[in-house]
């Protein structure tokens, strides 16, 4: 069905979201809502007749959408994303500017009358005298104007928001004739929420900063050879860009010309700038730090790694983690009840024990202004956000809350082999003379003869040779067992043990070369020629100079490690112990990885996380409570099959992934003990006619400030990751 997004800037926090459930829930021709409060982003989805009805019914409520809708991922218009944001996320707006706070002192004004009523109250004069309620209602208009418009709609809907509980209080204050108070509450509430909303825009700002990391121009080189800036919108594929020292790169490409030092920290996290030459890939949002570079662009604005990545953010905040789905039920319930127990305790007394009144009433008052939950429920996406902003910073991109929050429960990580703990390009890592032949001419021999194979192993024989290679001619391939040419008027060839075997070349010697190097995993080749052996090349794919130091940071977070390799079981387990992994699983197929994921997760529950590369590993990946992609930049596969994309080819990323979750989860608890534990001490306050209606204010929204304030430090997550990674870049 097709769905529209709407922009809605008075849209900050579960209270609106309630009202907007309740307006635009009558009407058939919706099928489903979908809130984003962090973005305040609106997805309607819809039989394609309701966007009339639904801009009407928001402007009802006074939540009218920043601009037409845009048409979601999916549906019919099939709109592009020309403006760089994807159209099913539009871009998040900070809180808009409030025409009662800053016009010529307006709202300020207010504050000094509610402070002058007070003043005249403890002066001796009558709260209940003229002058102090036209001061009274004087503030309240300056400054209550937008609660008292909100806590309308609320009531005619009987939505039960804190613009509700808010409107009842001052409508109650005044029937009791406490102008005075009512004035104050009713400024310090307008202050509050002022205050409020410029804290959640840290945590807005903190994604939007995301989007502000790749230039909106790019030097693009024009037909007669010139260059000019352009609007990245406007660069077609193919075009070339050229970008400065200092200067960062606006679009996704491959680098044509020049030669520089690129800082990929803002995209992959990487600590150290990456040197870039003709064929390697660069990425939008990166900073060129030395010379001039010319890149082929491989894609749009909306389709750079950057893009990929806010949108990933965007999709991950927008969805409920198992903490905020809790809270939001917590909610519908807690609120109603405590309601209702504010008019009990205003009536009982008053009706069935004949107390007074109005005193009863105050203290329902003063109740049911405590009882909203905001701050219970802002504190979840808070710091659900900023771990996930925090996260995509260090170039791990979390695909929802709920994998955020799961993080923190594993106990057992499975990872493949190669291009997980190796680099996945193997290299000569030995070279070993038999018979007086020199290093340098076995070397020099086998790259000569490699040369003209595209074996992987070939490969590597021919890149660790720098020198001059030799001329070879009457070249074969053997195929499955090596290469044979002439060089010098000489028979060489280049193969494995097989081949040597066949030749009958193996003595002793070479026999127990070939058997020591085969037993540490790796991959021989025998060079020589007829009627000798001039020496055994050592071949291996090696582990990343990162994997060790991940692997001794997940064991100390407590957790065990496990390898799963196609490789044979002699060389699964050399490097396994290489880089500490508690335990290797070799000659597995994808299903045989499949099967241990589900033993792993049969013995160990729902606390077993897989790594790989995102596409042989994907049912394992997929399987397995947490899926991890590694080396994910600029690859579609690796994001679309994990749950946590490591957008560098760095295993440390899954650690730090961890230790996030952790401290993610640990403010969450906190967040939902404070918010709890001030609404218990302040109902108590309440009940025994100790707080008043000011006192309640400042405790509801001095509670969301501080749920507010603890989500937001993990932000400053980069502290944390310095106990695991000392060279970890600033972010």
């Amino acid at each position: 069905m097709p769905a529209s997004v709407y922009t809605i800037p008075a849209m900050d926090c579960p209270a609106e979201e309630a009202l907007i459930r309740r307006r635009l829930g009558n009407l058939a021709a919706i099928s489903d809502l979908q809130f984003d409060l962090m973005g305040r982003r609106l997805t309607v989805i819809h039989d394609g007749t309701a966007e009339t009805a639904v801009v009407a019914a928001l402007a009802d409520i006074g939540m009218a959408p920043l601009s037409a809708p845009r048409p979601s991922a999916g549906s019919s218009s099939g709109a592009a994303c020309a403006d760089g944001a994807c159209a099913a996320h539009p871009p998040a707006v900070t809180s808009p500017a409030r025409p009662w706070w800053g016009q010529h002192g307006v709202f300020a004004l207010s504050g000094v009358l509610a402070a002058t009523a007070e003043a005249m109250y403890f002066g001796g004069v009558k709260e209940t005298s003229a002058p102090v309620i036209a001061v009274s209602v004087l503030s309240i208009l300056l400054g209550g104007l937008p609660t008292l418009r909100k806590g309308w709609v609320a009531l005619r809907t009987l939505t039960l928001n804190i613009n509700f509980l808010m409107t009842v209080a001052i409508i109650g204050g005044a029937v009791i004739g406490a102008w005075p108070e009512i004035a104050l509450v009713t400024f310090l509430f307008g202050l509050a929420e002022l205050i409020e909303a410029k804290a959640l825009d840290r945590a807005r700002n903190a994604v939007k900063g995301l989007m502000e990391m790749a230039p909106d121009e790019a030097s693009v080189k024009q037909p007669d050879g010139s260059w000019k800036l352009t609007r990245t919108g406007e660069v077609s594929v193919g075009g070339i860009v050229q970008v400065k020292p200092g200067e960062r790169l606006a679009l996704d490409g491959v680098v044509v010309a020049g030669e520089s030092s690129v800082n990929q920290a803002p995209v992959t996290g990487e600590s150290v700038p990456v040197d870039k030459k003709a064929g390697d890939k660069v990425f939008a949002g990166t900073i060129n730090e030395s010379g001039v570079l010319e890149f082929r662009t491989t894609g749009g604005k909306d389709q750079t790694t950057l893009a990929k990545i806010i949108r990933t953010v965007q999709e991950a905040q927008a969805s409920r983690a198992p903490t905020q789905r809790f809270v939001d039920n917590f909610a519908r319930v807690y609120t109603p009840i405590v309601c209702v127990v504010a008019v009990l305790i205003a009536v009982v007394p008053w009706l069935a024990f004949g107390q007074p009144f109005y005193p009863w009433l105050y203290k329902a008052l003063v109740l049911m202004v405590i009882a909203c939950p905001c701050a219970l429920v802002i504190s979840t996406p808070v710091t659900v956000v900023s771990g996930l902003t925090a996260a995509a910073r260090r170039g791990i991109l979390i695909k929802g809350g709920i994998h955020l929050e799961n993080g923190r429960k594993l106990k057992v990580v499975a990872l493949d082999k190669t291009g997980t703990i190796t680099e996945g390009k193997p290299r000569v890592t030995d070279v070993q003379p038999v018979g007086g032949a020199s290093k340098e001419e076995v070397l020099r021999i086998a790259a000569s003869l490699d040369a003209l194979s595209q074996h992987p192993v070939a490969l590597a024989v021919v890149a660790a040779w720098k020198g001059e290679r030799a001329r070879v001619e009457n070249f074969k391939s053997l195929t499955g067992r090596g290469v044979e040419g002439r060089i010098d008027e000489v028979v060489y060839f280049v193969g494995n043990h097989r081949l040597a075997e066949d030749r009958k070349v193996c003595s002793l010697e070479v026999e127990a070369v070939l058997s020591h190097f085969e037993v540490q995993g790796k991959t021989t080749v025998v060079v020589a020629s007829e009627s000798v052996v001039l020496g055994v090349i050592a071949v291996a794919d090696t582990p990343r100079e990162s994997s060790v130091a991940a692997i001794r940071s997940l064991h100390n977070l407590g957790i065990k490690t496990l390898m799963l390799s196609g490789d044979n079981q002699t060389t699964a387990a050399a490097i396994a112990k290489a880089v500490g992994i508690d335990e290797a699983r070799g000659g597995m197929l994808p299903e045989d990885k499949l099967a241990e994921i589900e033993r792993l997760l049969l013995e160990h529950g729902d606390t077993v996380g897989m790594v790989g590369d995102g596409v042989n590993d994907a049912p394992a990946l997929a399987r397995s409570t947490i899926g991890f992609a590694m080396g994910a930049a600029g690859t579609d596969t690796a994001l679309e099959t994990a749950d946590v994309a490591l957008m560098q080819d760095d295993l440390r990323g899954l650690p730090e992934f961890v230790l996030l979750s952790r401290r993610t989860g640990a403010s969450l608890t906190q967040n939902i003990a404070l918010a709890i534990g001030i609404k218990v001490i302040f109902f108590g306050l309440a009940v025994g006619g100790v707080a008043t209606m000011w006192m309640a204010v400042v405790a509801d929204v001095g509670a969301s400030l501080l749920v507010v304030g603890n989500g937001l430090r993990v932000l400053r997550f980069d502290r944390l990751v310095k106990m695991l990674r000392p060279d970890s870049p600033p972010h």
